[in-house]
């Protein structure tokens, strides 16, 4: 059983694609690639973290919202996001919860669809892992951005995230927050 994370995937977003310059001609070919891309890595058995923003539209369309779902392999968590509306919290989702503490190995995590300035365990090496912000900010040393739109509309694992992680600038206000901790 492995895990896997993502963010942002706005299913059904016609108007994301402008947004976020998504390479996809139209919402049905951007569905199908996000769903394919998580088909061929995430298996059954696997927990698959989705940090906010799973789709976009009305609550009647319940239907579309439900085939999304159950196109999307492993059993889904759902940390809720800002368009995350009732209909999209009825789905059958293993856990839905506003901020979750996961551990994944050894590794100490924090999962709120928001980028945070700091979070339980921030001071015991905990990465926080956000969506949110979409193309705009990748994060930094301790906190990643895990939407799609920053992992080629792919979802990730915890080695990919730890690896980016290092490449990633130190949080500019980590002294303000975090006192004579150092990362």
């Amino acid at each position: 059983m492995a895990k896997w994370y993502t963010a942002d995937l706005h299913f059904g977003h016609k108007r994301i694609i402008e947004f976020c310059k998504r390479p996809f001609a139209s919402v049905a070919e951007m569905n199908a690639k996000i769903i394919g891309n998580f088909q061929s890595r995430v298996q059954p058995d696997d927990d698959l973290w989705i940090i906010g923003d799973f789709a976009f539209g009305q609550s009647e369309s319940i239907s579309q919202f439900e085939g999304w779902f159950h196109g999307l392999p492993g059993r889904k968590h759902l940390i809720l996001g800002n368009h995350d509306d009732e209909a999209i919290v009825s789905l059958p989702w293993e856990s839905v919860e506003d901020i979750a503490r996961v551990t994944d190995g050894t590794q100490k995590l924090v999962l709120c669809h928001y980028p945070m300035i700091t979070w339980e365990d921030a001071r015991d090496d905990a990465l926080q892992l956000f969506g949110h912000v979409h193309d705009q900010w990748p994060g930094t040393r301790n906190s990643v951005n895990v939407g799609v739109d920053q992992w080629d509309f792919c979802p990730v694992q915890i080695d990919d995230i730890r690896r980016r992680a290092a490449k990633l600038d130190v949080n500019k206000h980590w002294e303000d927050v975090e006192h004579g901790n150092a990362l």
